[in-house]
């Protein structure tokens, strides 16, 4: 750990579950097979020094993929960085792709094989884009899960608010656990959907958020010639967001801090946070993205969102229902 005296990150709960996550979640999205293993290592211990308890650990390949092994890194680098299971939490992704007969057990176990762990404390599912799926098949095989003991709690990564509430619905119905986060694209550019009033129902209910893609694959902190591989990008708005960098940049610079500070701590002035995940890929980036949440108290939340409510890209154009 460095030498400077930090203040360890405050936890929020995740949804109603009594899964307590570390305001910063880290993630691995094809990012420790590009680092040095030692260096990798070194900024895994210091985000645990620091309080960063999530981890966001997927497979990130399947059949006919290139292999990828960011994952299998990862278990590496929590056995050398000497960390002990109840120092961290695991958030594993599950895909709907690879949902059939046998539920999500088989790829929940390979993911688990893959990381060296005996259970995940949160699983995400990942984007729905089938038709042919009953969502109270999910909800129950999820149940399933749980009681087996692999996993804690579970969310749902970029669905529909309408979608959400049929799986609060049918989880209340079973007498089963339903979802507890979603986790949403969530930024000064894109804030449609998680400010919106369908999710603001949801919210309500205590489903929480977890933020993520919170810099545009990195155009939010101003690599915009970048070669980094981007997600999707709802509404057609990225173009937009490119030419906006260069005042936001120059706002964040009048603050004193970094573009990449400035909309990590965005993510923060949003009610129902739990965490914001972003990925890192240095000890010294991790500790500037980590002093974000500083901003926030030296500017107030409200402040924030009134200096950079002219980046938003997808007001008005993206529908705040979701996918």
């Amino acid at each position: 750990m460095n030498d400077t005296t930090t203040t360890a990150l405050p936890q929020r709960e995740i949804g109603t579950s009594g899964i307590r996550a570390s305001l910063f979640s880290l993630g691995s999205w094809h990012t420790y097979d590009r680092m040095d293993f030692g260096d990798a290592t070194a900024m895994l211990r210091e985000a645990v020094d620091r309080g960063v308890n999530l981890f966001d650990v997927g497979v990130y390949t399947g059949p006919g993929m290139p292999p990828a092994f960011t994952d299998v890194i990862f278990g590496a680098m929590v056995r050398a960085a000497g960390l002990r299971r109840h120092e961290w939490l695991l958030s594993s992704k599950l895909w709907l792709e690879a949902f059939g007969a046998d539920g999500f057990r088989p790829q929940l176990e390979n993911a688990l094989i893959r990381v060296g762990a005996e259970h995940a404390d949160l699983v995400i599912l990942g984007d729905l884009r089938r038709d042919d799926l009953e969502l109270r098949d999910l909800v129950l095989d999820l149940a399933s899960l749980s009681e087996a003991g692999l996993i804690r709690a579970w969310g749902v990564n970029n669905w529909s608010a309408s979608t959400i509430q049929q799986l609060i619905d049918i989880s209340a119905a079973e007498g089963v656990a339903g979802p507890q986060i979603a986790q949403l694209k969530y930024s000064v550019s894109r804030r449609s959907i998680p400010d919106g009033e369908p999710f603001a129902r949801l919210w309500e209910q205590g489903l929480t958020l977890q933020a993520s893609d919170c810099l545009e694959g990195g155009v939010l902190a101003g690599k915009v010639n970048g070669d980094r591989q981007i997600g999707r990008d709802p509404g057609g708005i990225r173009e937009r967001i490119i030419d906006d960098v260069p005042a936001f940049v120059a706002l964040a610079e009048s603050l004193g801090v970094t573009a990449a500070q400035l909309g990590i701590a965005f993510t923060l002035t949003h009610p129902a946070l739990t965490t914001t995940l972003f990925g890192a890929s240095g000890v010294a980036q991790l500790r500037a993205n980590l002093d974000a949440a500083a901003l926030v108290d030296r500017v107030g939340p409200a402040e924030l969102r009134t200096l950079v409510a002219p980046f938003w890209a997808d007001r008005d154009v993206v529908d705040p229902e979701g996918p």
